[in-house]
């Protein structure tokens, strides 16, 4: 073993680490990854670089844009709206076609979006119907993924693992190569899952209002300001009930009227009625001032929040969010946001108390206060998904054909050769932004950037395991100790490191480290490296077991109300007889 193999086997460990521990942004692992490969000359700036002219992140970030124009025309919200209705009939009807179009829609788009787009509908749908919202997010977050491994743009995992191939002068993949395997996923995903998954799920409470979803009853209540009161006189930042208690004082209502300016800025008077949250012990200290009337018959409700100017909403902090990492009173939420945090859903726990200074997770699920005319603002910024929409989204419905004929001709052209997946993609997001589907802003906002770095930086570091030999090295020892077995030993090999991998950090990483090896496999065994490509591609993007393994799912975690083991209880199945059939079913449509 060379010097050059060690460090990269020690570069390798240290990305595991981090990727797995989320100490930093996976994004910015994946940079000092590069920045290593590049400090200690394993790898040339040119062959650092370039990971971010690879075919794999250019056609990801064009994907991204064709995805948001369908999302943005209403495209995918109407096939929603419509799958919704289906449950007023029969709940495993609706359960059943929900599952199938939501899969068969992330088979050709980014199912991020699409995962957002059914958040709301479904929660609506769960809180009309008294349905456990748990009972309908985990089936359409699996079966985006089941759908997304049935075409070449389904994942971006398999464009990387197919531009991986390219580097190494194997032919690419085809548009439908994966959709043979795909399509048993699938179809095995969805029969599980009606069958055992979602009764596995437990049971959690449809809560109608979103003050009794986040227990805020008990938390939220009005006091009047008599004329003994100390904080009269005071501004509400200076005042003793904030100073001394500690009690946050959300709005002021003076002679029936909520005052506009910034809440800590007022000035307080005699006879205001303020809105604050606390909790029990808090409660009786207040009882006990002098000055203070408790409005103890008051039991707020959501409506008492929809009246004038204010409202109550839900957000979950979004996969590429710039929250992530930062806490409430770090990030300046209300200053920035416009919107007082009410409660948060963090990694299972309600916390309705002493949250600001919790570090904020994609996934974490945030009840908030804003005004009407902040709301849009709130709604349409990227640091979000809105799963409890108080006003009618607003799509651009004359541009649904004009999207759906371009990303049609967008797989066309590829699937039938016209051109590679990453020209089309790119012509097609010109073509979209040119006819107006998205705007050029949106169209930038729409790349989740962080996916972008990721690729960019981590590509580096298959580069390095190719050039040093580490990939031979590494695959010599699995073909050493599986070997005697024969190839299809290495498949399921394969399959299980990535799908363990996958579980505790990125997937794209988990593709870029594992293909080569795949690949020098392959080579040293002398058989066809398709199947054990295959093997990485789909185990990259069967990620069950956690809340943490793939976007879609942390996205549905505090929303859905799922602690960790739900998903360790439903998902380990599945991972197991995916893990069979793709070990019996690979060799089959792959020949060695």
């Amino acid at each position: 073993m060379t010097l050059e193999m060690l460090i990269v086997l020690g570069v390798i460990a240290l990305a595991v680490f981090l990727f797995a521990s989320e100490k930093i942004p996976v994004d910015l692992t994946a940079i000092i990854v590069m920045a290593i490969l590049l400090l200690t000359g394993i790898v040339t700036p040119q062959e650092g670089l370039s990971g971010f002219s690879n075919m794999a992140t250019v056609t990801v970030g064009a994907m991204f844009i064709l995805s948001a124009a369908l999302q943005k025309t209403g495209a995918v919200n109407f096939l929603g709206n419509i799958s919704s209705k289906v449950f007023n009939f029969n709940f495993w009807i609706g359960l059943i076609g929900t599952m199938i179009l939501v899969g068969v829609i992330s088979a050709f788009v980014n199912n991020t979006p699409v995962v957002a787009v059914f958040i709301p509908i479904l929660l609506g749908l769960s809180a009309k119907n008294k349905i456990s919202p748990a009972k309908l997010l985990m089936p359409i977050s699996f079966a985006s993924m089941f759908g997304g491994v049935c075409t070449l743009i389904g994942t971006s995992t398999n464009i990387l693992v197919s531009s991986i191939a390219v580097q190494h002068g194997l032919p690419a993949f085809s548009m439908f190569e994966f959709t043979k395997m795909g399509l048993v996923f699938f179809a095995v995903g969805i029969i599980y899952m009606i069958i055992f998954g979602v009764r596995i799920i437990p049971v959690r409470s449809a809560d109608g209002e979103l003050t009794e979803k986040y227990k805020m009853r008990d938390y939220l209540t009005d006091i009047v300001l008599l004329s003994g009161a100390k904080s009269i006189g005071m501004r509400v930042a200076d005042s003793p009930l904030v100073k001394e208690l500690e009690i946050d004082i959300l709005e002021v209502i003076r002679n029936g009227q909520r005052l506009l300016v910034p809440v800590s800025d007022i000035v307080l008077q005699e006879n205001d009625l303020l809105r604050v949250r606390c909790d029990i012990k808090q409660l009786q200290e207040l009882k006990d001032i002098v000055g203070i009337q408790m409005k103890s018959d008051c039991e707020l409700h959501e409506g008492d929040f929809h009246c004038e100017a204010l409202m109550l909403t839900e957000v979950v902090i979004a996969p590429n969010s710039r929250l992530i990492g930062k806490t409430i009173k770090s990030s300046y939420f209300r200053n920035i946001f416009r919107a007082t945090a009410l409660a948060l859903r963090h990694r299972g726990q309600l916390l309705n108390k002493g949250f600001a200074d919790t570090p904020l997770n994609s996934g974490d699920a945030i009840l908030v206060e804003t005004r009407k005319e902040n709301y849009a603002t709130l709604k349409n910024n990227n640091n979000f998904v809105i799963v409890s929409d108080i006003e009618a989204p607003q799509y651009r419905k004359e541009k649904i054909i004009p999207a759906l004929l371009i990303v049609s001709g967008v797989i066309i052209a590829a699937a039938t050769g016209v051109s590679s997946i990453m020209v089309s993609a790119i012509i097609g997001a010109v073509l979209l932004v040119a006819l107006g589907c998205i705007s050029l802003e949106e169209a930038y906002d729409s790349v989740d950037w962080k996916v972008i770095f990721l690729l960019g930086g981590i590509i580096s570091l298959g580069v390095a395991l190719e050039k040093t030999g580490a990939a031979a090295y590494l695959s010599g020892k699995m073909i050493k100790l599986l070997g005697d077995m024969g190839p299809v030993a290495i498949v399921a090999a394969l399959y299980i490191l990535t799908s363990l991998l996958t579980e505790t950090m990125s997937n794209n990483a988990t593709a870029v480290l594992l293909a080569p090896i795949a690949i020098a496999a392959a080579s040293a065994m002398g058989v066809s490296p398709k199947p054990f490509l295959m093997a990485v591609a789909f185990a990259a993007s069967a990620s069950f077991m956690t809340p943490v393994g793939y976007q879609t799912n942390t996205m549905i975690y505090g929303v859905g109300q799922y602690r960790f083991s739900d998903f360790i209880k439903v998902g380990t199945p599945l991972n197991l007889i995916f893990l069979i059939l793709a070990t019996l079913l690979i060799p089959v449509f792959f020949p060695f």
